[in-house]
């Protein structure tokens, strides 16, 4: 038997990169899967790829805003609906959101950034935990499991933007509050934190941009998107039943040697341009170019 037969699991940002990683993971393993994303034409080429791999009837696609709580209402109800319960949540949905300058950064691009990044995890947490109180398993086994996707970015300056890093450690500190508070209804919270990993949301199309991102970390693999896959599947099963409020870094070892991904000081990427990255959710992303600080005082 697989490690998630039986399971029910709903992931969010589930049709493209590591979300759509997992999603196959969590299929392989005996899960069946509803995923959820802003992204419809994304979301049917995921199932396209499922039904290919003889999973068609054990998946489904909801599109969901992760900020609107009624879409995120919607979207467990739907699970439970269709598949009967709810054992797993895995909230990966994520933008990089708000980058640049303190000064050029608008409030609107920071309020998006932690809408998507932060009051997504909440309102995910809020209503898939009241599902898995109800119908997420039994005494023996527990009530269910929500894993969150963090990011190194949350752990230490020099990973994102200050937006962007800000909005993780915020998630890291909800994991492990809310460990805290439904470890008594054996409902586990445990996160990842991802370090470079080759998808959408980091590349944009464009890989290549990434090499010297890629060659910071001393392992000499490239961090793929079944790497995080891997480590998901083991945290959501039984095998991990005693974790929880721990997030678990999987970043090939770039956090053990310190960080500056992106440049520092004012080498920083993120201070040379700014703007949001709305991701993979099929909006269109923002680019103002800034002009050197020098060439403004001159």
């Amino acid at each position: 038997m697989s490690r998630l037969t039986g399971k029910v699991a709903v992931v969010t940002g589930g049709a493209s990169g590591m979300g759509r990683a997992t999603v196959m993971r969590f299929l392989a393993d005996g899960a069946k899967v509803v995923v959820a994303d802003l992204n419809e034409a994304n979301g049917r080429e995921t199932l396209s790829v499922a039904r290919a791999q003889g999973h068609g009837d054990d998946i489904a696609f909801v599109r969901c805003d992760v900020a609107n709580e009624a879409e995120v209402a919607a979207m467990v109800a739907e699970a439970v609906r269709r598949f009967g319960r709810l054992d797993i949540a895995y909230l990966n949905a994520g933008v990089g959101g708000a980058f640049g300058p303190i000064a050029e950064t608008s409030v609107e691009d920071w309020d998006y950034t932690f809408a998507v990044l932060v009051r997504s995890v909440f309102l995910g947490m809020k209503h898939t935990s009241s599902a898995m109180r109800k119908l997420g398993g039994h005494r023996e086994k527990g009530g269910g499991v929500i894993l969150v996707t963090a990011s190194i970015a949350g752990m230490v300056g020099g990973g994102g933007s200050h937006a962007y890093s800000a909005a993780k450690a915020a998630v890291i500190s909800l994991i492990e509050n809310v460990a805290a508070e439904l470890g008594p209804h054996r409902i586990r919270v445990v996160g990842i934190a991802p370090g470079v990993i080759s998808t959408p949301l980091l590349h944009r199309g464009k890989p290549e941009r990434y090499e010297a991102q890629f060659k910071r970390q001393p392992w000499p693999d490239r961090g793929e998107p079944e790497a995080i896959a891997d480590v998901a599947s083991f945290l959501v099963s039984d095998e991990a039943r005693f974790i929880t409020g721990e997030t678990v870094k999987v970043d090939g070892g770039l956090l053990a040697q310190g960080v500056a991904l992106f440049g520092s000081g004012r080498d920083s990427t993120f201070l040379k341009s700014a703007g949001v990255n709305r991701g993979t959710t099929g909006e269109a992303m923002v680019v103002r170019h800034l002009e050197p600080q020098s060439e403004k005082k001159g």
